[in-house]
């Protein structure tokens, strides 16, 4: 994991704001007045960090580095999901499941 995903994890957990380089972390309320977290890259939306849940997007850009990004929230706040990709097609690998990346896709906080 990059130091910049440690940074951003850490950001995450502490409850504070983000920025460096190319990622940032914004902290806020929901409509419902619960605890959410945006992940932007390049200022795309690329996840949101609930209580509950780590819903993933890929902003517009199947890159690595995004691919980066998602697979260090899975390990930090999904353990056993992760982000691949096979014959340029992305998949969400969740504790065996196979399935299709779409963006909104949802894991359940561990």
């Amino acid at each position: 994991m990059r130091k910049i995903e440690r940074d951003m994890n850490a950001a995450i957990r502490n409850g504070n704001d983000f920025r460096s380089s190319n990622t940032t972390v914004t902290h806020g309320v929901d409509a419902n007045g619960a605890r959410e977290v945006i992940v932007k890259l390049h200022g795309n939306h690329i996840a949101t960090v609930t209580n509950d849940d780590l819903i993933l997007f890929d902003g517009g850009w199947q890159s690595n580095t995004t691919k980066s990004r998602l697979n260090a929230l899975c390990y930090e706040f999904a353990y056993g999901a992760s982000v691949f990709q096979k014959n340029w097609d992305w998949f969400v690998n969740n504790k065996g499941t196979k399935s299709d990346f779409v963006d909104g896709f949802t894991l359940a906080i561990a």
